[in-house]
């Protein structure tokens, strides 16, 4: 399948689109904005695509996105900002995916947000701790990844978060600290980092704290003791 037909916008009822593995697809129409009741929409492996129509951020009841393995994709519409709904947004294996812009700080329900083996991703934006509602947060494999903006701390609810194989991350921000929900904190394979931050001391909700496999580890902070 090349293309979808324009009248995919009048299913006024559909509530789960499912592209997955839609290689040859080319563009999406911008009727799409119409699937007033979708809730669920799967692009994983869609490789060809470079950008989502600006239409997707009219679709006010959906929850998940999944563009897992969209290869070709930079950078995410502006339009998602709008998605107010949004609990789940996965980017894992968009290897040409370098950044995120601005307007991920709009995206107030969203719990879930997966950027693992993003392998050219280099940052976040300042606005992350603006997502009052996140949960669960991966960058497993971001192997470019250098810095946590101190932003971070903001994250009232976060409960996961995994920077596993950041192999270029040489110190968790301070600001970590601030993470009273934080239960689960996975650093394994970081080969720059050097020594965990103290403030990870501050968490009293943790529960799992794994910096194995970090071949530059000198020493644990204090806290530990």
């Amino acid at each position: 399948m090349k293309k979808l037909p324009s009248f995919i916008g009048q299913l006024n009822a559909v509530q789960e689109l499912n592209l997955r593995g839609c290689f040859d697809l080319k563009k999406l129409p911008s009727s799409i904005g119409q699937l007033n009741a979708l809730q669920e929409l799967n692009l994983r492996g869609y490789f060809d695509l470079k950008k989502l129509p600006s239409s997707i951020g009219q679709l006010n009841a959906l929850q998940k996105l999944d563009l897992r393995e969209c290869s070709d994709l930079k950078e995410p519409t502006s339009s998602i900002g709008h998605l107010n709904a949004l609990q789940k947004f996965n980017l894992s294996k968009c290897s040409n995916l370098k950044k995120l812009p601005s307007f991920i700080d709009q995206l107030n329900a969203l719990q879930k947000f997966d950027l693992r083996k993003c392998f050219d991703f280099k940052e976040l934006p300042s606005s992350l701790g603006q997502l009052n509602a996140l949960q669960k947060l991966d960058l497993r494999g971001c192997f470019d990844f250098k810095e946590l903006p101190s932003s971070i701390g903001q994250l009232n609810a976060l409960q996961k978060f995994d920077s596993r194989e950041c192999s270029d991350l040489k110190e968790p921000t301070s600001f970590i600290g601030q993470l009273n929900a934080l239960q689960k904190l996975d650093s394994r394979e970081c080969s720059d980092l050097k020594e965990p931050t103290s403030s990870i001391g501050q968490l009293n909700a943790l529960q799992e704290f794994d910096s194995s496999k970090c071949s530059n580890l000198i020493k644990l902070p204090s806290f530990v003791g």
